[in-house]
């Protein structure tokens, strides 16, 4: 028969139940025991759910308090000695590398978080020693979750990063050499061990992810792969259990040249159907003569039903060459990259409602799709019937389509994608009106949302204040937030976004085309997670977004505003976009609703105009080719035909979030925006040498501090940064800002963490004036 299969589940729960456990622990409201039982009486609600829709292999060790990769990190004794040194407890140690620690006395900062492939989630990058050992857990969490699983009656398998991936996307720690796969022989014994004992514990099967196979990997990477299946394929059936190796968000027919001797052995593949559904073949032809195919055909990053008639027509192709029992009906990737559950939503209008899967939806379609191959369509009729009339209906209806959209996009000309002049000219304009300092301090857009501002929007949502009383409230927050920077002494001031619920839903519900959730939240890094608006047809901008909130803070304003927007590469990928519609498509549609309020606000004296792109990085294409560089031309253009429409005098920002710019830096500097800002504080300041080695003529602000934490750098720390920048980057370049917005943190840190930033700066505004 074939069998159903999840690849991982979201772990936060139907209300975000993880996430407020967790804060509660970090606030000091929920002891260490009561996170514990809270993360247990979820896991096992997950494992029930996926048993109830009728799949069959169900994954565990999917679940994490903070990040899966940081899991890892500490069941393998890879905790740098900044952390372990100080005898905090395991949990404590946890959350130090994930977020910073600064308590009685113990004052570290979190590890490097970088995103995780092209999705919007974060991952804690492995931080490794020139003398680094690795040891397992006595009691290692992949065990213990399966055991519990197993004493409540679910089967499950266990799902573990693999050794090669585990080292690839690792890092040397700062002032460290080691090159992270040569201690692949290291790293082997501690997987051979975890192995084991899973089988030990009764696993008959692991999921073992090596996605790094859909990159283009280095030579030593590639090499990997053979010593270290050799050894663990080898404890199959004997000392240790199966194992099925799973990819996705790309292919990788392209390294089966690599790692086919590597991948022999093993007793199954998962590949991911959705994004590449051309694999399928060649991945049939290169399986062994009884080696399974996981096939992913259910989306684990978007929120789309899943077209039944497609995804079997794929699993067929499958079943026909492989038989039914080497074939397994999957999710392409692991589902914590949509919400929890459609059930949440009722306010939902009916039509759209009608197009959506959520997790708990999609683990009812995979366990459909294995029935309908299995024991044919008529087994489950009903709801092959019912997915085709939802996509037909989603196909024909008159809301996905306005001419009107379609009209102006054919209307754009080249001369819309460039400013009026080159930078130089630029600058010598946006310096007489705005007459800045060397070393200008800003942040970058929003400051702590505080209670008393999610209590005010809560009541105005609910209809419980009027409209001209939350505007009242609202005005009054960017007054605060002005004096709080008057008192600080930054020189370019942001309005603070107190009427801003998230950078993209906020635009997103002032746009057409646009639909929106009320509990489809997903995780995005820690206890941080995300309601993505959902794009459902042709965007376009009604009125103006952000006038209002803007022009007001330039009225009671000593200093230049600047003006925040989300660009259009941002709005797409934090979204749940289309997938009837190519992306490059929905981007130009953003960028021209962009256009006008970018026009808008400088009518309304904002000379100063922040369009983030944190995601353009997110976006870019896993492997170097081609496609890399067409979804580099159209994201570009996009950001472009967003902001070009100004006068020279007015100065155009853009941010983004980390700095591995290096393979795609001819893209950042053909955006032409007049000032970069980007996350920096927790990378090697060697990283900015791109700057001068591609003579990058504009201005930069890298992050010099971390806003992920609410630990309070000090300043003689931010002058260290300041001072590894110079090394890199002209003093008449450089800005000095935070690495990200501030709307997570708390005022009293955010005061102190800025108060030292000023004067970070201002030591060297003076000794650079001399």
């Amino acid at each position: 028969m074939v069998q159903s299969s999840i690849l991982g589940f979201p772990r936060m729960g139907k209300l975000r139940d993880l996430k407020k456990a967790t804060e509660a622990y970090w606030g000091g409201k929920l002891s260490a025991d009561e996170l514990l039982a809270e993360g247990k009486r979820l896991r096992l609600e997950h494992w029930k759910i996926q048993k109830a829709a009728g799949v069959d292999i169900i994954p565990s060790n999917d679940f994490a308090y903070y990040d899966q990769v940081l899991d890892h990190i500490q069941m393998f004794g890879a905790v740098p000695e900044r952390y372990s040194k100080h005898n905090l407890s395991t949990l404590d140690e946890y959350f130090a590398m994930g977020r910073g620690h600064q308590k009685d006395g113990v004052d570290v900062q979190s590890l490097e978080m970088v995103k995780w492939f092209d999705s919007n989630y974060h991952y804690v990058k492995p931080t490794l020693q020139d003398n680094q050992t690795f040891k397992l857990n006595a009691d290692p969490k992949a065990v213990r979750h399966y055991l519990e699983a197993k004493e409540a009656g679910i089967n499950t398998r266990p799902v573990i990063l693999g050794p090669v991936s585990f080292l690839h996307l690792g890092k040397a720690d700062r002032g460290q050499s080691v090159d992270p796969i040569s201690l692949l022989d290291k790293l082997l014994p501690v997987y051979e061990e975890l192995l084991k004992k899973l089988k030990q514990a009764g696993a008959e099967t692991v999921q073992i992810d090596e996605p790094v196979l859909v990159f283009d990997l280095p030579s030593k990477t590639r090499n990997a792969f053979k010593p270290a299946y050799e050894k663990l394929t080898a404890l199959q059936g004997n000392s240790g259990p199966q194992l099925v190796l799973a990819t996705y968000f790309g292919d990788i027919v392209h390294n089966f040249d690599t790692v086919d001797a590597a991948l022999k052995n093993l007793h199954g593949l998962h590949v991911d159907l959705v994004r590449h559904p051309e694999q399928l073949g060649p991945v049939i032809e290169h399986l062994g003569p009884n080696q399974i195919l996981s096939a992913g055909v259910v989306d684990g990053r978007n929120i789309w039903k899943t077209n039944f008639k497609n995804a079997i027509e794929l699993i067929e192709t499958a079943v026909q060459k492989l038989g039914k029992d080497r074939v397994i009906v999957a999710t392409s990737s692991s589902l914590l990259h949509t919400p929890h559950t459609l059930e949440s939503e009722k306010n939902l209008d009916a039509e759209v409602r009608d197009w959506f899967s959520f997790a708990v939806e999609k683990a009812t379609e995979v366990a459909i799709l294995a029935k309908a191959v299995t024991e044919g369509p008529a087994s489950v009729r009903e709801q092959l019937e019912a997915n085709a009339k939802s996509m037909q209906a989603r196909a024909s209806s008159k809301r996905t389509n306005n001419p009107e959209v379609k009209k102006r996009q054919q209307a754009v000309t080249k001369e819309m994608y460039s400013r009026k002049h080159e930078f130089p000219a630029r600058y010598e304009q946006q310096k007489k009106h705005l007459n800045l300092p060397i070393f200008p301090t800003t942040t970058i857009g929003s400051f702590p949302q505080t209670k008393d501002i999610r209590v005010a929007r809560n009541k105005f949502t609910k209809g419980e204040i009027t409209a001209q009383e939350y505007e009242k409230f609202i005005e009054k927050e960017i007054r605060d937030s002005i004096a709080i920077q008057d008192e600080l002494q930054l020189d370019v001031y942001v309005h603070g976004e107190p009427e801003r619920n998230d950078m993209v839903q906020y635009f997103g519900e002032r746009l057409d085309g646009y639909v929106f959730t009320t509990h489809a939240w997903v995780q995005s890094y820690g206890s941080r997670c995300v309601r993505p608006p959902i794009v459902v047809g042709d965007i376009s901008r009604p009125g103006p977004m952000t006038v209002k909130e803007s022009k007001y803070a330039v009225s009671v304003s000593k200093k230049p505003m600047k003006g925040m927007l989300t660009g259009p590469i941002t709005c797409l990928r934090w979204s749940f976009p289309r997938d009837d519609v190519h992306q490059s498509v929905q981007a130009e549609q953003l960028a021209l609703a962009l256009r006008d309020e970018v026009v808008d606000l400088e009518e309304a004296g904002v000379l100063v105009i922040q369009v983030d792109e944190p995601a353009l990085r997110e976006g870019l294409p896993l492997r170097a080719g081609a496609e890399r560089e067409k979804y580099l031309s159209w994201a570009v253009d996009s950001f472009k035909l967003s902001t070009a429409g100004v006068q020279d005098s007015t100065q155009i920002h853009s941010h983004f979030c980390y700095s591995e710019f290096q393979d795609f830096f001819h893209a950042i500097a053909a955006l032409d925006a007049d000032v970069l800002s980007i996350e920096n504080s927790k990378s090697d300041a060697k990283l900015l040498k791109v700057f001068i080695d591609e003579a990058y003529p504009r201005h930069i602000g890298p992050g010099v501090y971390d806003i992920h934490s609410p630990r309070v750098p000090g300043e003689q720390e931010i002058k260290d940064r300041i001072e590894e920048m110079l090394k890199y980057l002209k003093p008449e370049q450089l800005w000095i800002n935070p690495d990200c917005g501030l709307k997570t943190r708390g005022w009293d840190e955010t005061k102190k963490s800025l108060t030292n930033m000023v004067q970070a700066a201002q030591y060297y505004r003076q000794k650079y004036n001399k």
